[in-house]
């Protein structure tokens, strides 16, 4: 179980050009791409990777063309607050991880000896795009749907998100239901083994975040979200993209994705479209997702995207694995760095 990289420059240019060979484990490759979900965007994310790379302003470029206006200007020089809306966040994360995928893919990366595929809530629509199972253009126009009908779900103000830290998943969703006397609450994702974010009421989330601190939480944190996402209340949403994904080409992925909803690997498009409805009220298992993954023999885990959020789930959810984080230039010259080229 050996997983080896070889990492050189190009000597024509400064770009990075990268070859993966795997040893196989049984009939599995070692490697396992995540795609981040909301809360990693950034202004400026993917500026780097788009000027440095033809392949990657394509998609920004295709991206743009898709939704009818410059979200490439909004996230490299906008406004934070404008770029932060989730009609807006989610199609431009899912556009610098497809940005950042095709680099990767363009200087040598063989996306076939990938094992398997994750992303956390919009990251699914990234990785099934990463997949061949969504065209780009109908992900950026699904996530902006998704976005906006999600947003709408709830009048803003009314609903609430917040990061219990230092419980585990039992211990939250008991918490979340000793609080159904003040209203709707319930666990959005199963982040790692002790981080869960809860979902609902404004006044609820607060009275459950005061309970898990009397019950030994180490901090609960109200999320600075616009809407209260992966929960019942986001019904309205779930209904509006039936509709939507039911006239959307969904074929069979090349790579399995690990799904939010089952915490397992799927490739029929039919259950794929089931499960990406599931998702809007779902929670997010993205905990039990990572130990699956590990399981089936991934040893290397490469988060494609903004930030470093999934591999630092990664780092406590599993051990004895590599996680990094690949979404600017310095991250992708870091990487050869750390492989000791």
């Amino acid at each position: 179980m050996i997983n080896v990289w070889w990492f050189c420059l190009k000597p024509s240019s400064n770009k990075l050009f990268i070859e993966i060979e795997a040893f196989n484990y049984g009939k599995h490759s070692l490697i396992a791409f995540l795609f981040p979900g909301q809360g990693s965007q950034f202004i400026g994310m993917g500026k780097d990777i788009a000027k440095e790379f033809a392949v990657s302003k394509d998609v920004f470029d295709e991206v743009d063309n898709t939704l009818g206006f410059s979200l490439s200007d909004l996230i490299w020089t906008g406004d934070k607050d404008s770029l932060t809306l989730t009609k807006n966040a989610q199609p431009a994360i899912m556009a610098t991880s497809m940005a950042v995928l095709a680099a990767l893919k363009s200087e040598g990366l063989d996306i076939s000896k990938v094992l398997y595929l994750a992303g956390h809530s919009l990251g699914e629509y990234s990785a099934l795009c990463a997949a061949g199972s969504l065209t780009l253009a109908d992900t950026a126009k699904l996530l902006q749907k998704r976005g906006q009908f999600m947003q709408e779900s709830v009048p803003i103000g009314t609903g609430s998100m917040a990061a219990i830290i230092g419980l585990d998943i039992k211990t939250a969703t008991d918490i979340t239901e000793e609080c159904k006397n003040y209203g709707f609450c319930e666990v959005a994702n199963d982040n790692d083994p002790t981080q869960v974010v809860i979902s609902g009421e404004k006044v609820t989330i607060e009275k459950a975040c005061e309970l898990a601190k009397s019950k030994g939480a180490k901090r609960a944190i109200i999320l600075p979200v616009s809407a209260p996402f992966h929960c019942s209340l986001m019904t309205p949403a779930q209904e509006k993209m039936a509709e939507v994904l039911r006239d959307t080409s969904i074929v069979k992925p090349i790579i399995p994705i690990i799904s939010n909803i089952t915490a397992s690997a799927l490739s029929d498009p039919t259950q794929i479209r089931k499960n990406l409805v599931k998702q809007i009220t779902g929670t997010v298992r993205w905990r039990e997702s990572m130990i699956e993954m590990r399981r089936l023999g991934v040893e290397s885990f490469l988060e494609i995207g903004p930030g470093k959020v999934l591999s630092n789930l990664v780092k406590r959810i599993v051990k004895g694995v590599d996680q990094f984080s690949l979404g600017t230039s310095d991250e992708l010259n870091k990487f050869m760095e750390q492989s000791n080229v």
